[in-house]
């Protein structure tokens, strides 16, 4: 195996190694995107269940 031959094999482990590397970004700008959404929703329910247990609190407190 001559030289060119190593340095074309090695120009192709680079731009397959790139390519995986692209992915994987996206992968993860996709799954940073769904975790973001997912901690909205978490705190939207944190805020629901936090103004039922007060209302709830309320209504105990008035019924006695």
């Amino acid at each position: 195996m001559g030289v060119t031959e190593k340095i074309r094999g090695a120009l192709a482990s680079m731009i397959k190694l790139e390519d995986k590397v692209n992915r994987q970004a996206e992968a993860m700008k996709s799954q940073q995107e769904r975790i973001e959404d997912l901690t909205g929703r978490v705190i939207r329910l944190e805020a629901h269940s936090e103004l039922l247990t007060g209302a709830a609190l309320v209504k105990r407190l008035k019924g006695n």
